[in-house]
């Protein structure tokens, strides 16, 4: 029976549903490395973990190898390290060299987790992306502009998704940057990437041993980037109907990319759902962006659930406990819409068109999470609520995404 420690930073909704589908396993004893006390674990849950073990930070390694070896006194041997969240990877990696645990080793970690590393890696492998550099000075950045011309984009070296990601268009996109005092330094280094002007699609893989079982994948109503740039805007991710081009035609080089990331290290389980960003570009050239060695966000395994009628959580702690994946079918076509506001206030202080909305959404519509005045704004660019939308055809899902995100309307103040 394997035993699987989780970790878990905040028992909050969303983790708590990785929380119960380890729990829920069958043949498997959970433990659960946190950051908060046992007693804020759901009742019900807590009586389905074998053990918790508290900590002052998740981020740091140590204190997680400390934590695996108080479970292996408490519960066993740890079979499994395993965490949701992007900036966890490396730290666990870390932490399963230093207590000697199966799993991802920090030189392949590293390679998901610094983007100019990442790319490094895929270049060298001849595999499509943007030109780029790591840059540690206004000089660099300014010499790699004179290199690659504008646009381009500049990001953290260890971002999340495109938090922390400025576009320059111009010299005085550049000069701003500088003013804000978000140039790079030596101790702040920044990823300095070519702006690619391109439709936006993700690649969500199964691999087993590092090699590819399954497939599936999404487009982005806009681009993440053009979100971040636009707090008022209601943006839509889209899971078809159809597998088909371009998503097909993008297999190669995903499976190319990964081959690259994971490499033949023996000591690599490669067995993860890895969530991958690309570009399609209007003369059909497709780039990887990024590669994140972990489930993917923005809805997307709920999206896959719907559409392939699974649990796509249940699925993957199944995967990474017992390296074991059944392909599930795809039935349907899915989408969520997230919900953001306008104006300058702290809070939500006017809901409108909820109930028109939902109505024009009519059947389609699975799960809403409206926003609600009074609600404090959201630090991310998730938004304060959001909506889940099913339908046989690829179209009722785009009709549906369309009149939730064209009729409600969030107002800060």
């Amino acid at each position: 029976m394997p035993h699987v420690a989780l970790v878990a930073p905040h028992f909050l909704e969303n983790t708590n549903r990785y929380v119960k589908a380890f729990a829920e396993l069958e043949g498997v004893k959970l433990s659960v490395i946190s950051e908060d006390a046992e007693k804020k674990l759901p009742k019900e849950l807590r009586a389905k973990v074998a053990a918790h073990y508290q900590i002052k930070s998740v981020g740091e390694p140590a204190e997680l190898a400390k934590a695996i070896k108080g479970l292996r006194k408490m519960v066993g041997p740890v079979d499994r390290l395993t965490g949701t969240l992007e900036q966890l990877q490396l730290p666990m990696a870390e932490a399963r060299a230093l207590a000697d645990v199966p799993g991802m080793r920090p030189e392949i970690a590293r390679r998901f987790r610094d983007k100019d590393v990442m790319k490094e890696v895929l270049r060298g492998k001849n595999v499509p992306v943007a030109a780029s550099a790591l840059v540690s000075s206004t000089a660099e950045l300014k010499a790699f502009i004179e290199k690659v011309g504008l646009p381009i984009i500049v990001k953290p070296q260890a971002g999340v998704g495109s938090r922390g990601t400025h576009r320059i268009e111009t010299k005085d996109d550049l000069a701003a940057l500088i003013k804000q005092g978000l140039s790079p330094s030596e101790g702040q280094p920044l990823q300095a990437e070519q702006f690619i002007r391109a439709r936006e699609f993700t690649c969500e893989t199964v691999s087993v041993h590092g090699k590819t079982v399954w497939r599936s994948g999404t487009r982005y109503f806009p681009t993440p980037l053009e979100v971040l740039e636009n707090p008022w805007v209601q943006y839509c991710v889209l899971l078809p109907r159809e597998v088909e081009a371009p998503w097909t035609d993008f297999a190669a080089i995903n499976e190319a990319a990964l081959q690259a990331l994971f490499g033949e290290d023996p000591r690599v389980v490669g067995t993860a759902i890895t969530h991958m960003e690309w570009f399609l570009r209007e003369d059909n050239a497709m780039f990887v962006s990024e590669v994140g060695a972990r489930p993917p966000g923005v809805h997307i395994m709920p999206l896959m659930g719907l559409t392939h009628e699974v649990d796509m959580v249940a699925k993957w702690a199944e995967l990474i406990s017992f390296d074991r994946f059944t392909p599930p079918t795809r039935k349907w076509a899915a989408g969520a819409a997230c919900f953001r506001g306008q104006g300058n206030g702290k809070r939500i202080v006017e809901v409108k068109g909820l109930e028109k909305a939902t109505e024009l959404a009519g059947p389609a519509l699975v799960e809403l999470r409206a926003p609600k005045v009074g609600q404090m704004r959201a630090s991310g660019y998730e938004g304060e609520g959001w909506a889940l939308v099913k339908s046989a055809k690829t179209e009722g899902v785009k009709q549906a995404l369309l009149a939730l995100i064209e009729n409600v309307q969030v107002r800060y103040g």
